[in-house]
């Protein structure tokens, strides 16, 4: 491996790994802001009680996910010298929005929310945890706006050998962006809401505070349900601006070679090593076409012919992905996200009413449904990735001019190590305390909560 492929390993490696943290603070930050409106509008103990065990998580997430997401901004510099050379006049410009405007936001009225319990009125506290809320959605849309320009690039113009921004606004409001942020808002609610079923589910299994925990399972399983059906609205809207920005992502998810009319969709395939000839499948006929284009019988165009026309129009090179890739992470995003709907459905039917289920596969299932939307995401943002190469902006800048040429073969090596050793490191920080404060369930209500409570803002974490 030289320098480029060590430094495309370690943004994937980090990319990842940060995003693990991110739809979990997203969608947490807004069930918590409804349990806590729940607590001020009904004065029921039970929301309060569920306010702060849940937001006690959201914190914990929310603190490793700040650290690791200051490392993706660095690495530009580092080891994408040329990239932000070439685009940093573009690039740079949402993300500095992001941190100036969106992170301090939430960030600022998180630390209200936090030091503000018993002291802000309620509904000037509760009125914290919306806008730190509101926050978190923008920073993934200032951030979503920067990628969509990689997927899309619009508002721009090329000036003394590098892109530069025209128009901000067309940036903001590129179509790539108006698809994807809609489609990562309802996956980030999904995820949060398999993180309610699954610590709810444990608890509840145990027989621990059924009053704060059967209420947490339900809406848990209801945010999974309603964000899952939102997901596929999205995804399906997004399929189709997919198809007609980037043609070649769409064939390489299908491993489709030849134009073909009514293309069917393979649920499972068996093929060749690299993708290129099918042994056995199961398929979905018409499915494809419907995806790409909304018509059942519209021609999907293949890998074969978009060679060959972006032959003629970028000049001589391989513009395919890798297609066992691309192929694998497009149908793990959808079985996985899937999958947790199911499971979110079983629970709702087996423990409606006053029922509870006593089969000890669903209470497994349940536990397990947190990985499902985590390992959706993951493959998710690897198709998007993935799927756009041999481009870094599409059509404009290639992942091989990319590079920092300063950046050795060694020192590249060495930042992965380094880096994979300390995320390493904050996995087991962030699951040890995330399991500790799990499993000590929800706090009891203090009788003197109120005006007169302890001087300890920060009581409610322990």
């Amino acid at each position: 491996m030289d320098s480029l492929d060590l430094s495309r390993w370690q943004f994937g490696i980090t990319t990842v790994y940060h995003f693990i943290f991110v739809p979990i603070t997203i969608g947490l930050s807004a069930l918590v802001a409804g349990l806590q409106t729940a607590w001020v509008r009904t004065g029921k103990e039970h929301y309060l009680r569920a306010t702060k065990f849940w937001g006690k998580l959201f914190l914990i997430n929310f603190a490793i996910g700040v650290v690791t997401g200051i490392v993706q901004e660095f690495q530009f510099g580092m080891n994408w010298s040329n990239y932000s050379r070439f685009v940093g006049d573009i690039f740079g410009a949402p993300l500095a929005m992001e941190g100036l405007l969106a992170f301090f936001l939430e960030s600022t009225f998180l630390g209200l929310w936090i030091f503000g319990w018993d002291r802000l009125p309620k509904r000037v506290h509760l009125a914290t945890i919306w806008t730190a809320a509101i926050g978190t959605m923008l920073s993934a849309y200032f951030i979503l706006a920067a990628n969509s320009w990689m997927q899309h690039p619009v508002g721009w113009k090329m000036g003394d050998g590098r892109a530069e921004l025209t128009s901000i606004w067309a940036v903001l409001t590129n179509s790539t962006t108006l698809v994807t942020f809609p489609h990562t808002i309802t996956a980030c609610f999904l995820t949060a809401g398999a993180l309610l079923l699954a610590v709810s589910a444990w608890h509840l299994r145990k027989g621990n505070q059924e009053q704060v925990f059967r209420p947490s399972l339900r809406l848990g399983a209801w945010v999974v349900l309603i964000a899952g059906l939102g997901v596929l609205i999205t995804g399906d809207l997004q399929a189709r601006v997919m198809t007609e920005q980037q043609p070649m992502k769409m064939a390489a998810a299908e491993a489709l070679y030849e134009n073909t009319e009514s293309a069917s969709f393979s649920v499972f395939t068996i093929g060749s090593l690299d993708g290129k000839e099918e042994v056995w499948s199961v398929r979905i006929p018409s499915l494809l076409s419907f995806m790409a284009t909304g018509d059942p019988s519209g021609e999907v165009e293949g890998i074969n012919d978009l060679q060959s026309a972006y032959q003629r129009e970028y000049g001589e090179g391989d513009y395919t992905p890798i297609v066992p890739v691309t192929y694998w992470s497009f149908r793990l995003m959808i079985g996985f996200g899937g999958l947790a709907m199911l499971v979110a459905l079983a629970a709702l039917w087996f423990n409606r009413g006053e029922r509870r289920s006593t089969s000890r596969w669903l209470w497994i299932a349940s536990i397990g449904c947190v990985a499902m939307p985590l390992l959706a995401n993951s493959f998710g943002w690897i198709f998007t990735e993935m799927g756009r190469q041999p481009w870094t902006v599409f059509g404009l800048f290639k992942t091989d001019q990319s590079g920092s040429p300063a950046v050795s073969t060694g020192e590249a090596a060495t930042g992965l190590i380094v880096l994979t050793l300390l995320y390493g490191v904050l996995a087991v920080i962030e699951v040890g305390l995330f399991l500790k404060y799990a499993r000590a369930g929800a706090p009891e209500i203090p009788a003197d909560t109120g005006d007169e409570a302890e001087d300890r803002p920060l009581a409610f974490a322990y």
